[in-house]
């Protein structure tokens, strides 16, 4: 059998691939629960600094397989809150960049995996699509929250209820994505970028990444002590200490995570 998904772990990178090329990476059980375990793996593996999440064959996603769906509403409500959202937490929340590389399309389902990431790369002729009012439904996998805060309401429920493909060059220009390249270079200038990433100060990173996720919830006045409790901890750091001195004595830094 087929694995659902691939993890490759290249120095402090580890590279997660949804594996159904046939079905276009479209989620069904196996890919859920593989993909779960896979993000499980990277969060709590402390060699793994940057996470790399991509899809193999022509796409990333296709969203959820429809040849596999629910008959009930009840299953449909259950599998989002008890199989999709475990694993779309761990992206937001796991206290390392996670960086998509996006060749073909994200669309349903798999564009909420790719706007949950912190980072993107897409290919130059992908796109991304949330094409759920064409079948009856609503966007789901937390995409009714995060389009909103990308891309202000107005233009997030035009994306929404019109099906609209939105070009790799529109979604650079929206902020949607952070980087355009050619198709071909995708998985690799993701891969390139997060090697980059992961010799930064690993608790500069996510501490950054913690303190942003959270101030969408929070005032101004919140956001200001929650960044100096954090600050406090990445002050009292050997990182810390090992970038100041880096800084003076002129000399590439050497972080190690603590």
């Amino acid at each position: 059998m087929t694995e659902t998904v691939l993890y490759a772990l290249d120095k402090a990178v580890a590279t997660v691939t949804l594996n159904r090329p046939d079905a276009v990476n479209s989620f069904n059980d196996d890919l859920r629960r593989d993909l779960h375990g896979a993000l499980q793996k990277a969060a709590a593996d402390k060699t793994v600094r940057v996470v790399v999440l991509t899809g193999s064959g022509r796409c990333f996603s296709a969203g959820a397989d429809l040849k596999a769906g629910f008959t009930t509403g009840a299953q449909s409500e259950a599998a989002l809150k008890e199989r999709y959202k475990p694993s779309l937490l761990l992206i937001a929340e796991m206290d390392k960049p996670v960086i998509c590389a996006i060749h073909g399309f994200a669309a349903g389902i798999g564009l909420s995996y790719a706007l949950a990431a912190d980072l993107s790369v897409m290919g130059e002729s992908a796109y991304l699509l949330s094409p759920f009012s064409n079948i009856g439904l609503i966007p789901d996998g937390g995409q009714t929250w995060m389009l909103p805060r990308d891309l202000g309401y107005r233009r997030a429920y035009q994306m929404a209820i019109e099906n609209e493909r939105v070009s790799a060059e529109k979604c650079l220009a929206l902020g949607l994505t952070n980087k355009v390249v050619a198709d071909e270079r995708v998985l690799a200038q993701a891969q390139t970028w997060a090697a980059g990433l992961a010799e930064r100060a690993p608790l500069a990173l996510g501490r950054t990444k913690q303190a942003m996720r959270k101030s969408s919830t929070m005032t101004f006045a919140e956001t200001i002590d929650v960044e100096a409790e954090l600050q406090s901890g990445c002050v009292d750091s050997v990182d810390s200490s090992e970038g100041v001195a880096a800084f003076l004595e002129k000399r590439r830094p050497e972080f190690r995570g603590k």
